[in-house]
């Protein structure tokens, strides 16, 4: 049976952004390995590709994001996955729960506190408040946060990718700088900041470090899901 046009185009969409956007990633992440430059961390070139590519063919956000909505779907797996790096380093969690629960609560304070004075010096109100306030933490949480307290999600992802990325490169300045020597801070520093990509700068530096980030943005991410009600409150207040 010929399939009509009323889903064989959405279907040859279907596939071909979602081959497009998994071979320019494959693509970006072969050359960050190749040459490891902040600038050529993969969900940058990725982005900015793609984002040519629609602008040039002329083709709307929702129809690219409703083509490939299947990869944004693997979120979900990927955050039940994110319960692996906890219970691999368990025993340093009970060993070091205080000094994590601390530092945790400091950056995700920190975060939220800068994210709304920025929102504020920017002039941003209502949802794209919101949508920034989140950008501390992994695309998964991130998302789940900004949809909880009424942000846009997809912008949400934009501004954990450029969060990510800046802490990248500002934290190896500022660890350059600081007095920070264990494995437990300096991993510890970069999870909370920078998440994904800090995470990914800190196994550059050390296995331990990056271990320890790995394990930092895991918990934060779930630790900002369960104070999620209270963003929502305190934004009602402000």
């Amino acid at each position: 049976m010929v399939p009509t046009s009323s889903w064989a185009e959405p279907l040859l969409q279907a596939v071909l952004w979602s081959a497009a956007t998994l071979a320019v990633y494959f693509a970006a992440k072969a050359a960050y390995r190749r040459h490891r430059r902040w600038w050529l961390m993969p969900i940058l070139p990725t982005s900015l590709v793609l984002g040519a590519m629609l602008l040039l063919l002329h083709v709307p956000y929702p129809q690219y994001s409703q083509a490939t909505h299947w990869l944004a779907g693997l979120l979900g797996p990927a955050t039940v996955a994110f319960a692996v790096p906890i219970y691999q380093h368990r025993a340093l969690v009970r060993r070091q729960w205080r000094v994590l629960l601390l530092a945790m609560l400091a950056g995700s304070a920190t975060a939220v506190v800068t994210g709304w004075l920025l929102a504020s010096a920017l002039g941003l109100d209502g949802a794209l408040r919101l949508s920034l306030l989140p950008r501390s933490i992994s695309t998964p949480f991130a998302v789940s946060v900004s949809d909880d307290i009424g942000g846009i999600p997809e912008l949400t992802a934009v501004f954990v990718v450029l969060t990510g990325l800046l802490g990248g490169v500002v934290g190896d300045l500022m660890l350059a700088r600081l007095p920070l020597r264990s494995p437990l801070a300096r991993g510890a520093a970069l999870g909370i900041a920078a998440h994904g990509a800090g995470t990914a700068r800190a196994y550059e530096v050390g296995q331990q470090e990056g271990s320890v980030a790995g394990l930092t943005m895991v918990l934060v991410g779930l630790l900002n899901v369960l104070l999620a009600p209270l963003l929502v409150a305190l934004a009602g207040r402000l």
